[in-house]
């Protein structure tokens, strides 16, 4: 795959997703900086973690007027592979390439720490590595992680199977003590209606070798790669 991460003034996960694209997983890979017009050639693009913008406003508020945003929305538009993660799952809120919104923590602190997440479908391109139910181990890092829709927005992502993961318990199960931010229904992490767009708040980049404690991650990217491989 040829694959294109991109990078706002205050992007600080970049190089975390560059390294595991192109160092782990073997890929072609470039960064994208925030002023560019050109995603030729590109199968996906990944918007990183980070303080896009310094978060001023809130959290992917301005990233979503950069001019590679219109580029990435007629890019998604085009059935194309987009990815945020953490402050990329914001901006592409922001930019409506997915629905709701990402809100202040419900104790309106700042969370770092590893979490479970548990697989609600493997039938999407970001998970069809992973297996129906499987917890996986990852870390978080932000500060506006709460997810928020209205409640017709939610019965749509059920109906339609795009919560792919849910914050959990080590053994799978949806408690609110595994909810670290006070998300809705502990959804970590949405597709869009056409399942090619795809936002999470965990950081799959930092779970993707053994020396950082889970290699979870990879079962992600390892899905897309495998929805290149079905598309030739």
């Amino acid at each position: 795959m040829k694959l294109g991460v991109v990078v706002f003034p205050g992007s600080n996960c970049d190089h975390d997703l560059y390294h595991v694209l192109k160092h782990v997983l073997q890929q072609e890979v470039r960064f994208i900086w925030h002023k560019e017009t050109n995603l030729s050639g590109l199968d996906g693009i990944f918007l990183a973690g980070g303080f896009s913008y310094g978060d001023y406003l809130r959290s992917g508020a301005i990233a979503r007027f950069s001019p590679v945003m219109n580029e990435v929305v007629e890019f998604a538009r085009k059935g194309r592979l987009v990815m945020g993660i953490c402050n990329g799952f914001q901006v592409l809120c922001e930019s409506h390439l997915l629905p709701g919104a990402l809100m202040r923590n419900k104790n309106l602190d700042f969370v770092c720490k590893q979490v479970y997440i548990r697989v609600e479908t493997n039938r999407s391109r970001f998970t069809q590595a992973c297996a129906k139910n499987q917890v996986l181990k990852m870390p978080i890092a932000h500060g506006e992680g709460n997810y928020y829709a209205a409640p017709e927005t939610i019965a749509e992502l059920e109906s339609g199977n795009r919560i792919l993961f849910r914050y959990s318990m080590k053994n799978g199960e949806i408690t609110e003590r595994a909810n670290p931010n006070g998300s809705m229904g502990n959804i970590a992490g949405i597709c869009n209606e056409s399942g090619n767009v795809m936002g999470m708040m965990p950081h799959p980049e930092r779970a993707a070798e053994a020396v950082l404690g889970s290699e979870d991650g990879k079962q992600i990217f390892a899905s897309l790669l495998q929805t290149a491989i079905d598309a030739r």
